[in-house]
């Protein structure tokens, strides 16, 4: 089975944005959210995830990271609105599709 590697963009409340690639997006976006994704996105309660796009190559994601990196920020605000015009977080759902999914993950 091939990999599967996503370039992802989470914005703040404010749109302040961050730029990432994992091979976990669940795993990664869930660590941004509990402020240990990293110091950047905690710092500026960067938490929702407002783009993402996927690819086999791992050596492709990192080049699509750096190149969306080195855009100036309309242009990366394109990119967003092309795919998420309300910049909505795509995963609010997962944490409850999760703990649906897992009894074991239920509090209480």
């Amino acid at each position: 089975m091939p990999h599967q590697y996503f370039i992802y963009i989470l914005a703040s409340a404010t749109r302040r944005l961050y730029v990432g690639v994992t091979n976990d997006l669940f795993r990664r976006v869930f660590e941004h959210k509990c402020g240990t994704g990293s110091r950047f996105t905690r710092r500026y309660g960067i938490t929702r995830l407002v783009c993402i796009e996927s690819t086999s190559s791992i050596r492709d994601a990192i080049a699509r990271e750096k190149q969306i990196k080195g855009w100036l920020r309309c242009k990366k605000i394109q990119l967003i609105e092309t795919q998420n015009p309300g910049w909505t977080d795509l995963s609010d759902h997962w944490l409850l599709a999760r703990d649906s999914a897992d009894p074991s993950l239920r509090s209480g």
